[in-house]
C-alpha cells in the first residue's frame, strides 16, 4: 500500500510524488481492471478491519440464534460475515472511480491543490455531518443497534438465508456509515489517523449505550470541522 494521497494530501504533496492515489496497484492515471482489482481487495480488507468490531454484536446474535436451531454454527456464521463484506466490496466498486478521479486531478500539472483541497475536504465533512441528522441515518443506525430485533425480523433458514441476512445487515450498515467513509476517500483512504478516528466513531454510535446521542454530537463536530477546514482554520492532513 502506498502513502495516503486523498484530496487533503493534494495541497501538501507535489504531483511527482503521487505515484498512487490510495493503494499499490492503483494506476498513476486512468481506470484499469488491474488497478480496480487491487483497490477492491485492499478496500475490502480495510473495511473488514474497521467495521467488524462494530458488527460483532450482530454476528454474535446471529450465531446464538443459529445455535438454537442447528448445532452447526461455524459455516453459517462465516457465510453471514461474507454476505456483510460483499456489500462493502460492492461499495468499493463505486468508490474506485472517484478515488482515481481525485488522483488524476491532484497529479495534473495545472492542478492547484492548495486552492481546492481544503474546500473538498471541508465540504465532505459538512455533508457527512449533515447526514447524521437525516431520517435514513437514524433508521439504519437503529437497525444496527438492535441485533436481536434484526435477527428476529429478518431470519432466513439455510446457508442462502445466512448470506441474505449478512447482506441485509451490510446494507443497513452502509446506509449508516457511507457518509463517514466519504471522509476517508477525501482525506486519503490509507490515512491511518482518519481510519482510527472513524473506526472509533462507528463503534461508539453503534455499540455504546448512548450511541444515538453520540451520533448527534458527531454530526455537529463534523460540520464544525468542515467549516474550519474549508476556511483554512485547521490543518487538513
Amino acid at each position: 500500500m502506498s502513502a495516503p494521497a486523498g484530496m487533503a494530501d493534494a495541497g501538501n504533496q507535489p504531483s511527482a510524488n503521487m505515484d498512487g492515489m490510495v493503494m499499490a496497484g492503483t494506476p498513476a492515471a486512468g481506470l484499469s481492471v488491474g488497478g480496480a482489482a487491487a483497490f477492491i481487495i485492499a478496500w475490502t480488507v480495510m473495511m473488514a478491519a474497521m467495521m467488524l468490531p462494530a458488527a460483532a454484536p450482530m454476528i454474535l446474535t446471529f450465531a446464538q440464534a443459529q445455535a438454537r436451531r442447528d448445532r452447526a454454527i461455524l459455516v453459517p456464521t462465516w457465510i453471514f460475515i461474507a454476505g456483510y463484506l460483499l456489500v462493502w466490496l460492492a461499495a468499493g466498486l463505486v468508490v474506485y472511480p472517484f478515488v482515481q478521479w481525485g488522483h488524476d486531478m491532484a497529479s495534473h500539472p495545472a492542478s492547484r491543490g492548495d486552492d481546492w483541497a481544503p474546500l473538498a475536504l471541508g465540504g465532505t465533512l459538512i455533508v457527512a455531518g449533515s447526514y447524521q441528522f437525516t431520517p435514513l441515518k437514524r433508521l439504519c443506525l437503529r437497525h444496527c443497534r438492535s441485533p436481536l430485533a434484526f435477527v428476529t425480523l429478518h431470519w432466513r433458514e439455510g446457508q442462502g438465508g445466512a448470506l441474505r441476512m449478512g447482506a441485509q445487515h451490510g446494507l443497513y450498515c452502509l446506509g449508516c456509515c457511507w457518509a463517514l467513509f466519504g471522509i476517508l476517500v477525501a482525506a486519503g483512504v490509507m490515512n491511518l489517523a482518519w481510519m482510527l478516528l472513524l473506526t472509533l466513531l462507528v463503534f461508539a454510535e453503534k455499540v455504546l449505550p448512548l450511541g444515538q446521542r453520540l451520533s448527534t454530537i458527531i454530526g455537529l463536530a463534523l460540520v464544525a470541522g468542515g467549516v474550519a477546514a474549508a476556511s483554512g482554520g485547521v490543518p487538513i492532513s
